[in-house]
């Protein structure tokens, strides 16, 4: 598996899996420990969750998908806006960490802002990070103007990667947050990369993913995968769906295909507002 680097020199992978509505209904728990370990043996050894999925659910029933295997796994979670005071996040880790039965995270984001300043967030971060319960630490649904807001503060320059909504019909952030995070070395993590498998029967991806023997999710997916520092986390259950998600990675998209990609889903012509899920 490909990965890319982050600031604190550690890496992660390019394409994991995402847990957003997992762990809301029990009848469906054992397909979802079963999608995220079929994906773990596949090599997506990355996985994205949060405190808000399933109001800690989706956290239970990851840790039951990587019980005995911590090691192997990139652990990701994020924590509610109004849990981001200073001993707020710190009780938030401790939370969270007791649901995966872990006594670490790779990395812990600030799911979206809220009204606690930004600077008592961080130094809550920090203190987590100072502790060992994670190894990095970022944002999530933050434009640019935030992330320069971030930056300047005392351990802003830490923040590791940027979780935003970003696929072929959302591109907004190409315009001037990708490129801000691009020139800093922050990699962009992709959610919702293939748009709640809105790109099945599409129509504009169709040819291009018939001369790669793919699917049209496969092409969508492809596209962010060949982008610098861009780690992209979909969802799935359905084994055949995780199976094409891993494949998309060999996929190996020409300079044709990107142009006709472009002029079906178009690149930003302005700023746009940063959208999100």
């Amino acid at each position: 598996m490909k990965t890319v680097k982050l600031s604190s020199g550690k890496e992660i992978p390019i394409l994991g899996q995402g847990t957003w509505r997992m762990g809301e209904k029990a009848s469906q728990k054992t397909a979802e420990i079963d999608a995220l370990k079929l994906g773990i043996d596949l090599g997506m050894t990355l996985i994205d969750t949060a405190e808000m999925y399933g109001e800690g659910g989706a956290e239970r029933v990851v840790s039951e998908a990587i019980g005995g295997r911590r090691q192997e796994v990139y652990l990701v979670s994020k924590f509610y806006p109004y849990n981001a005071s200073y001993q707020g996040v710190i009780n938030a880790c401790e939370r969270s960490l007791s649901r995966l039965k872990t006594d670490y995270l790779d990395l812990y984001l600030l799911h979206w802002r809220g009204s606690i300043p930004l600077a008592e967030t961080l130094e809550g971060l920090q203190h987590l990070k100072q502790a060992g319960k994670i190894l990095d630490y970022g944002v999530s649904n933050f434009d640019t103007d935030d992330m320069e807001e971030a930056e300047s503060l005392a351990g802003g320059k830490e923040i590791a990667t940027n979780q935003v909504l970003y696929n072929l019909i959302h591109r907004g952030i190409e315009w001037d947050l990708l490129p801000w995070c691009q020139k800093r070395s922050i990699p962009i993590m992709a959610y919702s990369p293939v748009e709640q498998r809105a790109f099945v029967n599409d129509s504009r991806l169709k040819n291009i993913a018939v001369k790669h023997n793919a699917t049209p999710t496969q092409i969508a997916l492809s596209w962010l995968l060949h982008q610098d520092n861009v780690i992209s986390i979909p969802k799935a259950t359905n084994p055949q769906h995780i199976r094409e998600n891993f494949t998309a990675l060999d996929i190996d998209l020409t300079e044709e295909d990107i142009k006709e990609i472009d002029l079906a889903f178009k690149p930003p012509s302005r700023k746009m507002s940063l959208a999100m899920r």
